[in-house]
């Protein structure tokens, strides 16, 4: 077994909501809401590490504690061993731009900017020269088939095109990592399967660290190598495709997939006893 890329050690994270506000003519007490409680798990470098989960069950929260832009209220998470709270701002800052990309769900493009200067952003603020990092934009656009469009600003692009430059732009600096936060999920469902069929052929050829947090229960089981679903801020279960559909650990789980075609990760077995029950 590998080295983990990424460790989360006893993480919790709580939110305090203003208190003394008025609501239907009361006071509302300030009470901590647990956003994460007791978060461990280990990521490993290539996989496609899904967090799944409802609205709400902390999802974000946690994935935004990989790269600390929400530091952990108590625990550690380490990056390939390194802990991050050890960190200084100026060393922050360059494991963000250098090592933890990101990609979020609006698709955060700079509306002054062609398309290929949006793509060459985060090399020109590295100090990379012009030529270079426009080739290296050049090369990632075509890779998620937008070569025709570097002249193109953002407003001339589809929903769908604008997600493939921000998926271009966080993986043109070749992070080691990439987090993506509902990166389709604003998309319609036919670009959205476009979408998880591009970022798989993606990881065919560069084999990186991502890792994918979805409400959606069948992208889950579509892009992950292993998926992670959260409760009320719990982990209550980690593993693989095969072994969710097939051992759910809590009835949650089991119904959490119970709308999904999961016939694809259904054990022999499973058929041979339905089969041959009388």
């Amino acid at each position: 077994m590998p080295q983990p890329i990424i460790e989360v050690r006893e993480v919790f994270k709580s939110y305090s909501p203003p208190a003394g506000k008025r609501f239907f003519f009361r006071t509302v007490k300030k009470t901590a809401v647990n956003a994460l409680t007791n978060i461990n798990l280990q990521i490993y470098p290539g996989e496609i590490f899904v967090i799944v989960g409802l609205s709400g069950s902390g999802k974000s929260t946690l994935l935004r504690t990989l790269n600390f832009l929400i530091p952990p209220g108590k625990g550690e998470v380490l990056f390939q061993g390194q802990a991050l709270s050890a960190l200084s701002s100026a060393e922050m800052i360059a494991l963000r731009r250098q090592q933890i990309g990101m990609v979020f769900q609006s698709f955060a493009l700079f509306d002054e900017r062609t398309v290929l200067d949006n793509v060459a952003f985060g090399l020109e603020v590295a100090g990379t020269g012009r030529e270079e990092r426009h080739l290296r934009a050049k090369i990632m656009l075509e890779k998620v088939g937008l070569g025709h469009v570097v002249s193109h600003y953002p407003h001339q692009l589809s929903g769908g095109m604008q997600q493939r430059v921000g998926l271009a732009r966080a993986l043109v600096v070749n992070p080691s990592v990439l987090l993506m936060d509902e990166a389709f999920s604003a998309l319609d469902p036919i670009i959205r399967r476009e979408m998880q069929a591009l970022l798989l052929a993606l990881q065919e050829e560069h084999k990186r660290t991502l890792v994918f947090v979805t409400h959606d229960m069948e992208e889950a089981l579509r892009l992950g190598t292993r998926i992670a679903i959260m409760e009320e801020g719990k982990l209550v279960q980690v593993g693989s495709p095969e072994n969710i559909i097939n051992a759910p650990a809590t009835p949650y789980v089991r119904h959490f997939f119970s709308g999904v075609d999961t016939s694809r990760w259904q054990l022999a077995e499973t058929y041979a006893e339905v089969w041959n029950t009388p």
